[in-house]
């Protein structure tokens, strides 16, 4: 059985790239995960195709949580989600969470097998009510 999958959405590419440096860190290489970051011309933004190929790096059969740093990307991970197969759609969850700690508490749960469910709500534990 597979490990729920974590992607790491941010504006920047390095901020994804070291959130995800600290999961692999952290909770090794037990939980699927991929990161995107930057607009498609190289500078700060998020886009929809690379949130779709992030999800399709870390996807898993028991779910993907997406972990988003500002409005933009929760935006735009939204609309990726729109645009899976419904099937797919279902397993996907956009996570209220801070993007480092919630990518690295979501993969710990992720890692010792919990639910997609449980991976989310342990990451927005984190997040202020």
């Amino acid at each position: 059985m597979s490990n729920v999958g974590i992607v790491i959405v941010s504006h920047s590419p390095l901020v994804a790239e070291g959130a995800a440096d600290m999961v692999r860190q952290m909770v090794g290489d037990d939980v699927p995960l991929a990161w995107c970051g930057g607009n498609p011309d190289g500078g700060l933004g998020t886009s929809v195709e690379a949130i779709i190929a992030a999800i399709d790096r870390a996807w898993s059969e028991n779910g993907v949580a997406i972990l988003v740093d500002l409005g933009g990307a929760e935006t735009n991970s939204e609309m990726a989600v729109e645009m899976l197969d419904p099937a797919r759609a279902g397993k996907v969850v956009v996570c209220n969470a801070p993007v480092v700690e919630g990518a690295v508490m979501a993969a710990t749960e992720a890692s010792g097998g919990a639910s997609l469910a449980e991976v989310q709500a342990t990451a927005e534990e984190l997040s202020p009510a």
